[in-house]
């Protein structure tokens, strides 16, 4: 696993999540049409779970401090959280 693979599938994961809060959930609660929440929701904590999995392999292969790993998880629970660590990523991929 490289730094690369995981900056894509982070950028996957915050597309997800913001599909899933901005689309699927209102969707679901102001119209009364939850079918959006069933299957973006599934897409998103599968690549939530690969994110985070491709994260400890990177961390683990590049000898990343657990503050790094840390970083990464609180990134994939916050809103746009996944773009900030991606920029992140991106900087430490150029060196």
């Amino acid at each position: 696993m490289s730094i690369k693979t995981l900056r894509i599938v982070g950028f996957m994961e915050g597309i997800s999540f913001l599909l899933l809060l901005f689309i699927a959930m209102p969707l679901k609660y102001i119209w009364d049409n939850p079918i959006l929440v069933k299957y973006v929701g599934m897409g998103h904590g599968v690549l939530f779970i690969v994110f985070l999995a491709i994260l400890f392999v990177v961390c683990e292969k590049q000898k990343w401090s657990i503050k790094m790993f840390i970083l990464g998880l609180t990134a994939s629970i916050l809103p746009f959280g996944p773009f900030v660590f991606d920029h992140k990523l991106k900087k430490v991929e150029q060196v």
